[in-house]
């Protein structure tokens, strides 16, 4: 009978060439709460009533007021522990897809893993990173694959 290993957590300060697909990590939760929702809206000019009326939004199919998706997928990139030392940028957010609202007071956090590496250069690599924000019973709220640039260890000689 064989046996599959269950996947490795992905270690944030790992150099690129140590990463591998399949890697996997889980973030801490957080919640978003309505002075969130404000703050985003103020911040972006994104003042549409289904997040800050509660009186309009109450009447939507929603029942209430809601997160902004990019909010979401925003308080998910903070929720990343990236490494500064190793993620040297984030070079693409894609494929987003939002399943359900995140309303006021909602926790969310990010499952994730390595979909693939690549190198990108002699200094660094490209890993790109499937997504699942989760909301605080394991149900999908959004999900996207991240691309970042991700640094690799270099020899670098020491004159003598």
């Amino acid at each position: 009978m064989t046996t599959t290993a269950p996947p490795q957590s992905l270690c944030w300060s790992d150099p690129f060439d140590e990463l591998a697909v399949g890697q996997r990590f889980t973030t801490d939760a957080r919640a978003v709460s309505q002075a969130d929702i404000e703050a985003f809206a103020a911040l972006t000019g994104d003042h549409h009533p289904q997040h800050v009326d509660p009186a309009w939004a109450a009447k939507s199919p929603f029942g209430g007021t809601i997160a902004h998706g990019l909010l979401v997928i925003s308080a998910a990139a903070g929720l990343v522990p990236f490494d500064p030392e190793r993620v040297m940028a984030l070079r693409r957010v894609g494929d987003v897809v939002f399943k359900r609202p995140v309303k006021p007071g909602d926790e969310i956090r990010v499952e994730g893993a390595v979909e693939t590496v690549r190198p990108a250069s002699d200094e660094a690599g490209l890993v790109t990173l499937a997504w699942r924000v989760v909301d605080g019973q394991g149900k999908l709220v959004c999900k996207a694959t991240v691309d970042v640039l991700w640094r690799r260890d270099t020899f670098v000689p020491i004159p003598l």
